[in-house]
């Protein structure tokens, strides 16, 4: 029987960090859908499904879904081959039909095959990539479109040139705001005269306090008052006509045509994938350490994008930067989401005039301080120290995210992991190896770093081979990982074959194998502990026999 949900158990952390999700994603909502030819509030419309909608549905208690940059090139391109919006849009209803359909036949659960170091590097890729496109913003050059996270951009220029490019665009009143709701967003929280107001989004009081400085370098006529460019641009409705355009419906007709179908597919495999690695990524990030149900995941997903199809909305994914930026502000659980569509809703209706004055230098103050969090040194200090190949495929997969894209760089990193693990298993998993006693044979032998089931059929025929009244010595301390099935042959050639051949068998350095230092428990005494089962995705008890450990 599933558990009944509070959404309101968490209310007073979910209100503040939903309203911090909104600031963050109004203006990407925005960029995106002008970086996709598509309608301004066509993006607005996939941020409030994604929000209300899909954060209802879905089991995921971090996760904010909108339309997302990875999308841009794919619905840009759409549009223009399709010939019209809403031709597109039918695209969308069908990719929304296909998610559900990978719900269903339980497609999510490939999201257990990535791998701890490829997820935190794509995180850490995301934190440098907001950090490197939001400097422009906050020193007041915005030639690239919000929300943009590719390298290399379309006017010719990338990411790095776009920085070099700042010193001839500076604009002071920016730079006066952006550092300002640095210094509040790095404060607020600490300095002690200001504990009573820590109820008060720290994100909030810099927004208040970007639009206040601007307003005041405009009415003094400064030169740091910041021009129109430079701030939220939200179309503001003002006739019932107006609200009747902004929703546009798909033309079915477009069921007929072949290239709507080739669109369709294309964005649901994209968003899908993008879907289940931010599902991933929020999962690590989770302080409960909460497992989200990837099959559930999609069904939202596909159930948020026929809506947003049905209004006149972009296509949605999990987005890694509005998930994180709602773990960094304290969300608890998913009616954080929800808030932040709500207040993408109510914006929209009734209050776009005043979100036009919020600079976008306080927004990206905002997403600096979520970068940085995701791309701490100490992220990369950690993955450094535990080896080669834990920290290849991190630093693989934290490049190809900055100087390719999201999925390119996740593909390169699974690719440099399978071939560690192929080449782990190419070596032999032990060294086999006699020594000459007086008292008689001393075998050892060692385990290499990784032990798979796939090295069962040659260590199975390496102790069958073993001769009567021996002495073996298997060692283990270098090893990281043994499977279970070694472990179980092991264990029954030395209560079993062991005694009835006379072999005296000690074992070495298992215990350190499995962390298992501080255990108290003694030879021949059968545990249970809990184990979380990755394809079960439940937590699960398992007996263990410590003579498997013993040294």
């Amino acid at each position: 029987m599933t558990k009944k949900i509070n959404f309101f158990a968490n209310l007073k952390s979910d209100f503040a960090s939903g309203l911090v999700v909104f600031l963050v994603a109004l203006p990407l909502c925005l960029g995106i859908a002008l970086a996709s030819g598509a309608p301004p509030l066509s993006g607005i419309i996939s941020g409030i499904i994604g929000g209300i909608i899909v954060g209802y549905l879905s089991k995921s208690h971090l996760s904010v879904s909108g339309p997302a940059a990875g999308l841009t090139a794919i619905v840009l391109k759409a549009i223009t081959d399709l010939g019209a919006f809403d031709i597109f849009l039918t695209a969308v209803f069908i990719a929304g039909l296909i998610q559900l359909a990978l719900g269903f036949i339980k497609a999510g659960t490939i999201s257990n095959y990535f791998p701890n170091n490829v997820i935190e590097g794509m995180l850490a890729g995301i934190g440098v990539i907001i950090i490197l496109k939001q400097i422009p913003h906050a020193l007041g050059y915005d030639g690239d479109f919000e929300g943009d996270e590719a390298f290399l951009q379309s006017d010719g220029k990338n990411t790095f040139s776009e920085l070099f490019s700042i010193v001839d665009h500076l604009q002071l009143g920016s730079i006066i705001i952006a550092l300002v709701s640095l210094a509040i967003l790095i404060s607020w929280n600490k300095v002690p005269f200001l504990k009573n107001l820590k109820l008060v989004p720290a994100a909030l009081i810099a927004v208040a306090f970007g639009i206040v400085l601007n307003e005041i370098f405009i009415r003094s006529g400064s030169d740091f008052s910041i021009s129109k460019e430079h701030l939220v641009a939200l179309p503001v409705p003002t006739t019932i006509e107006d609200f009747k355009n902004i929703i546009i419906t798909p033309d079915f007709s477009g069921f007929l045509n072949k290239k709507v179908w080739i669109t369709a597919a294309t964005i649901a495999v994209v968003a899908s994938i993008e879907t289940l690695l931010c599902i991933e990524a929020s999962d690590r990030m989770d302080a409960q350490k909460r497992y989200t149900d990837t099959n559930v995941e999609l069904k939202a997903q596909g159930v948020g994008n026929i809506l947003s199809s049905l209004l006149g909305g972009l296509p949605m994914t999990s987005v890694v930067v509005r998930t994180s930026a709602n773990n960094a502000a304290g969300a608890k659980s998913k009616m954080s989401s929800i808030i932040h569509g709500l207040f993408l809703l109510v914006s929209v209706l009734t209050i776009p005039f005043l979100l036009n004055k919020i600079p976008l230098a306080t927004l990206a103050a905002i997403l600096l301080m979520v970068g940085y969090k995701l791309a701490k040194p100490s992220t990369v200090k950690h993955f450094w120290e535990k080896g080669k190949y834990q920290f290849v495929p991190f630093i693989i997969t934290l490049l190809g995210v900055v100087f390719i894209d999201l999925l390119w760089g996740v593909g390169l990193g699974l690719i440099i992991s399978v071939i560690f693990i192929m080449k782990g298993n190419l070596k032999k998993a032990y060294n086999f190896r006699k020594e000459q006693y007086v008292d008689g044979d001393v075998i050892h032998i060692d385990l290499a770093q990784e032990v798979s089931f796939l090295n069962k059929a040659a260590i199975k025929a390496t102790l069958s081979e073993i001769p009567e009244n021996s002495k073996v010595i298997i060692t283990a301390h270098d090893t990281v990982y043994i499977a279970h099935d070694i472990l179980d042959l092991i264990h029954e050639f030395k209560t079993i074959r062991a005694k009835e051949s006379n072999i005296k068998v000690k074992l070495k350095g298992f215990k350190k194998a499995y962390q298992l230092e501080n255990s108290e428990e003694t030879l021949n005494k059968v545990t249970v502990e809990h184990y979380y089962d990755a394809a079960k995705r439940t937590f699960v008890k398992k007996e263990i026999i410590e003579d498997k450990f013993s040294n």
